[in-house]
């Protein structure tokens, strides 16, 4: 690749870059990243006519974009995602209980430590 074949493909990089700048149609990469729904399942939703989906023009030849918002109504009708994100929200709020009982647990022995200590001294 020579340098005007970079050139070109950065300068058509920035345009998509500004034209999706402020869009709701994003690259398959993005939506999966914000909505936690992974590429495969993007492409299925779009290949059945689930979602809308378009081409443009990309650094790297053409790339599937959809939009945003669709992506992420859908992803919140699915019983299967929402299972998994109520599955994560639960394991969170788990981790928060051990988290509060373990911050009890060191208060409680460090006032045995001090009452031992006490004790000794």
């Amino acid at each position: 690749m020579d340098w005007e074949d970079r050139l070109d493909a950065w300068e058509l990089e920035l345009e998509l870059n500004a034209q999706l700048e402020g869009s709701d149609w994003v690259t398959l990469d993005r939506a999966s990243a914000e909505t936690g729904v992974s590429r495969a399942a993007l492409r299925t939703w779009y290949r059945s006519g689930q979602i809308p989906s378009r081409l443009a023009d990309g650094p790297h030849g053409p790339q599937r974009l959809v939009p945003l918002a669709v992506v992420a109504a859908r992803a919140e009708a699915s019983p299967r995602l929402r299972r998994g994100a109520e599955r994560r929200l639960a394991d969170e709020a788990q981790l928060e209980l051990l988290r509060h009982r373990v911050d009890q647990l060191e208060l409680r022995l460090a006032a045995l430590e001090r009452s031992l200590d006490r004790t000794r001294g």
